[in-house]
């Protein structure tokens, strides 16, 4: 009886020496497999199974092995993945052909390409690949699109129903908020005694600096920016601190001395982080053609994980769709370890009616970071807004309850997801049921819970129970449309006519004010107007 290969590879591996890596003891592993094979099998048939082997090294740009560097190995559509060792060597082990392709990669070290490669049958082929910092001519081979201006018509573009747009919109505003980092708390002593020493030195840099820096780090750019415009007079050709203070007035509203200061660096040093921040202060200023030019400029200058992230987002809430999934779908591949990048593209892939898309880029955000509570929260809000249930979803939502059984909202999502999948089921309102009460011990105003228990209620013919859950949650929310609507429809089957027209009243009176205000907040917003190009051939 011939020995299975799965066991060979298996006790070869377990068998190998301890101090051999992982892909040197495969490497063993396939050679004595393949011994055992030729004199168990007969020749014709060990002759089809031939193999070829591309192995080597990733290096940094002075040579050095780079560990963890991903490295991908394609064939038309086929492609397999490694992650290279301590010493940054990687191995694959493909079948013999024509048009392999590598490409290697490490976040914040860029990346490295070879191709197209052959391999014979039993070919070793050594290829060492070698990072360099991408800029985006290189990555992207020129944006196939040009943003040419901005359009005042409400009409928001994509696909979907209303509530779908509001979702999509909403999460765009959800994304820009992920480029937001929050800054240092520096201890009360702490600030206490670099407060003491500018104010007790006012002809210092230094000190006027680093408290400046102290504050503006803090939130408080408000404050920060007499410091740091004093160190400035101490100091006017100091980069760093002018810098600082650009900042500082961008953040503290002051975005006309923001620009200007902006752009008196900019005319003395062309660099990325002067080109983000004007980006940014153009957006505030009224003129985001320009500000998206900005940022582009910026990723194209340093292709940072933060530079192409911001980029993406300022195309996405101005309703760029293919721009923002182009710019999102390549940052994807050059920061691969970047949560945040996956889950713009997932919003921007929702915005633009590709649900599965969407809930497949979210889901690697997710896997990604299984400890960062963002993706699943966005997971949360896709489920909850659509009428098509995902399983991928669902058991995501299970592993966010499990993982953070303390987050109502984590509580609430997994509740939702399990009501949409689990219809027919004789113990879905149970679970549902106890999750939903369980989110509200954790955060009793969390209306959206209450109105969940209400549909539950409803569902099962408890119309006074329902009515009860409307009500809190109308209390907590009463700008809740839904609540509203639903409360009437109960009152209706109740027969207090009275209270169900009272209630459809206040729901036609809501919904007319949010369209209003969204159409409002459509038309000050914009949509760029732009133009994809064919890609270069």
């Amino acid at each position: 009886m011939q020995p299975p290969i799965e066991w060979l590879l298996s006790f070869a591996m377990t068998h190998s020496s301890s101090s051999l890596s992982n892909a040197a003891k495969f490497r063993l592993a396939v050679t004595i497999c393949a011994t055992v094979w030729v004199v168990l099998v007969p020749a014709g048939t060990a002759q089809s199974k031939a193999v070829a082997e591309i192995r080597g090294r990733v290096e940094d740009a002075q040579g050095n092995g780079v560990p963890g560097a991903t490295v991908h190995l394609q064939r038309g559509s086929a492609e397999q993945a490694t992650q290279t060792d301590i010493k940054g060597a990687y191995s694959f082990m493909p079948s013999p052909g024509d048009g392999y392709t590598l490409r290697a990669a490490k976040a914040g070290m860029g990346e490295a390409r070879s191709g197209p490669l052959s391999l014979k049958a039993d070919e070793i082929k050594n290829v060492d690949l070698k990072l360099k910092p991408a800029t985006m001519a290189e990555f992207y081979d020129e944006p196939q699109f040009t943003v040419s201006g901005v359009s005042d018509v409400a009409a928001p573009g994509g696909h979907g129903s209303d509530i779908v747009l509001r979702t999509s919109e909403a999460f765009a505003k959800d994304v820009v908020s992920l480029s937001k980092e929050s800054g240092r708390t520096a201890s009360a002593a702490e600030e206490k005694s670099l407060r003491e020493l500018a104010d007790r030195a006012p002809s210092n840099f230094e000190a006027n600096r680093r408290f400046g820096k102290l504050l503006a780090g803090g939130g408080r750019a408000g404050d920060a920016v007499p410091y740091l415009e004093r160190a400035a007079k101490l100091k006017p050709d100091d980069y760093s601190n002018k810098l600082d203070l650009a900042r500082a007035y961008a953040e503290a509203d002051q975005y006309q001395r923001a620009r200007e200061l902006s752009r008196d660096l900019l005319s003395r040093r062309d660099t990325a982080e002067l080109h983000h921040l004007l980006g940014y202060v153009l957006e505030k200023l009224g003129d985001p053609v320009a500000g998206v030019r900005e940022y582009q400029r910026a990723a194209e200058m340093d292709a940072s994980e933060n530079n192409l992230f911001d980029w993406g987002a300022e195309l996405l809430i101005h309703r760029a769709l293919q721009p923002a999934i182009e710019v999102y779908k390549k940052g994807t591949r050059l920061h691969p370890d970047s949560s945040r990048m996956l889950v713009g593209l997932g919003a921007a892939w929702y915005a633009a009616g590709s649900f599965d898309q969407a809930v497949e880029s979210l889901c690697r955000a997710v896997d990604l970071k299984p400890e960062d509570p963002q993706p699943y929260l966005f997971l949360g809000k896709l489920q909850s807004a659509s009428a098509v249930h995902s399983e991928a979803i669902t058991e995501r939502l299970a592993r966010f309850a499990q993982f953070q059984p303390a987050n109502a909202l984590a509580n609430y999502y997994y509740a939702v997801s399990l009501r949409d999948g689990l219809k027919g089921q004789a113990d879905r309102d149970q679970k549902v049921e106890f999750l939903l009460k369980q989110s509200l011990r954790l955060d009793p105003k969390l209306a959206p819970a209450h109105l969940q228990l209400g549909i539950l209620h409803e569902d099962r013919k408890d119309l006074r129970a329902a009515i009860a859950e409307y009500k809190w949650a109308l209390e907590i929310d009463p700008q809740m449309e839904e609540g509203h609507f639903r409360l009437a429809q109960v009152y209706r089957l109740f027969g207090d006519q009275a209270n169900a027209q009272q209630e459809l009243r206040t729901f036609n009176e809501i919904s007319k004010q949010h369209a209003e205000q969204v159409d409002r907040d459509r038309r000050d917003l914009g949509r760029f107007v732009y133009t994809l190009r064919s890609p270069a051939q």
